[in-house]
């Protein structure tokens, strides 16, 4: 794999889009209300282009577009991540139909996406997932439940749906939980157990709209500016026109997402590691104490290029497996998760020590390096553990010497 760098044209798009997202970005963002989707921040990206990007460009400029929007607005960052992930398996998965609908509001940030795959007893340990896709007794194949109708944003004028068009080939019934922009979103990729005992061989992906009959949901009270919420289905109708990719291969849906995702949340954690370091350089240099500068502490000048050093290797390995997704790279799997681990853990590193230099100021509410803090912890835990990530590592390493490479 050939080392990465930035061309002057990349270079000159993230310095745009970090003004874009300090100057723009950022006053939405703080009008947004915790908790909650802030739908004008997602509309403004859809404005800015940047969510159409999520389907044209590659995983270097996704990369790209989050390590810059996450530098200067995380909330911005996480918005647009979350529309890519709750979307990309309509996108790579999905039939014609179910992309003419859906991604086009994306796009434009009318729509609101969430990517549904974790459960109360079924998070780190994917193919335990207990939601089950029951064959209906009244049903055919049906055609198109709910190919024909919106899912009700929230404010839209139209009634709910009150069934799909055609009879409904599954009920779904069970829970899912720890979903991002739940229940808020307009649409979920919903990944539900067809085969039972069957481990993640038994797993089919669904685009399930918001509207669907038997689908309810709350919010959760999360460390999070935006929503995290559970679902519930109560025999939701769901039919073929619904399936995303071939009956009982969602897990292949899911795990497909992951490899392309799973760099880029490293590309957000080294936005924030490089955010914080940024604030540190300038307190250190700017501060007095001991009779000089902070930065003329020998303690202090190691930690320092201590944090360099962590972020830009993080760095190189995000935009490593970034090109490799690219390039459709045999060893994707790897070389995804070695990125995701290194800059989730560079990243908690990198912010602790910032706040340990800047002091107690670091944690007052509203400064640059307590909302990073609050930030940077959940990126170690969700599209799988810091753990999961290493057992990934050691299971690629391993197949590879059982293949004899």
């Amino acid at each position: 794999m050939p080392a990465f760098s930035l061309d002057p044209t990349q270079t000159a798009w993230c310095a745009e889009l970090r003004a874009l997202a300090a100057e723009r970005l950022r006053p939405l963002a703080e009008k947004g209300e915790p908790g909650h989707v802030n739908r004008a921040l997602v509309a403004e990206l859809g404005q800015l282009g940047l969510l159409e990007r999520l389907f044209t460009s590659g995983a270097v400029d996704l990369c790209l577009m989050r390590e810059s929007l996450a530098y200067a607005c995380t909330e911005a960052e996480t918005a647009l991540a979350l529309q890519g992930l709750g979307a990309h398996p309509v996108h790579a998965y999905g039939t014609p139909a179910q992309r003419e609908r859906w991604l086009p509001r994306v796009a434009e940030g009318s729509a609101v996406a969430a990517f549904a795959l974790s459960e109360p007893g079924a998070g780190s340990d994917a193919a335990a997932l207990e939601l089950r896709a029951e064959r209906d007794a009244e049903g055919g194949d049906g055609e198109g439940a709910g190919s024909d109708t919106e899912g009700a944003s929230k404010g839209a004028t139209e009634p709910p749906v009150a069934e799909p068009d055609g009879p409904a080939r599954w009920r779904l019934t069970g829970e899912k939980c720890w979903i991002s922009n739940a229940p808020e979103a307009d649409f979920y990729t919903v990944f539900a157990r067809t085969t039972p005992d069957a481990g993640s061989r038994g797993v089919t992906a669904f685009l399930v709209p918001a509207d669907r009959p038997g689908l309810t949901g709350a919010g959760l009270d999360m460390l999070s500016p935006h929503p995290i919420g559970a679902l519930a289905f109560d025999s939701v109708p769901v039919t073929t026109d619904d399936m995303l990719g071939e009956p009982d291969r969602g897990f292949r849906v899911a795990m497909g997402t992951l490899n392309l995702f799973r760099p880029s949340v490293g590309a957000f954690a080294v936005g924030m590691a490089q955010a914080a370091l940024d604030a540190t350089l300038a307190h250190t240099a700017e501060r007095d104490a001991f009779g000089g500068k902070l930065k003329d502490l020998q303690a202090v000048a190691h930690q320092v290029a201590e944090m360099a050093l962590r972020t830009e290797a993080a760095r190189l390995m995000v935009y490593a497996a970034a090109t490799a997704y690219d390039e459709k790279a045999a060893d994707v799997p790897g070389r995804a998760a070695m990125a995701k681990l290194l800059a989730t853990e560079t990243a908690q590193y990198v912010v602790d020590k910032a706040v340990q230099l800047h002091g107690a100021r670091a944690l007052r509410r509203g400064h640059l390096l307590e909302h990073l803090y609050r930030e940077v912890r959940a990126p170690r835990v969700y599209e799988g553990a810091s753990e999961v990530q290493r057992g990934i590592i050691a299971r690629e390493l391993y197949a590879t010497v059982e293949a004899g490479q």
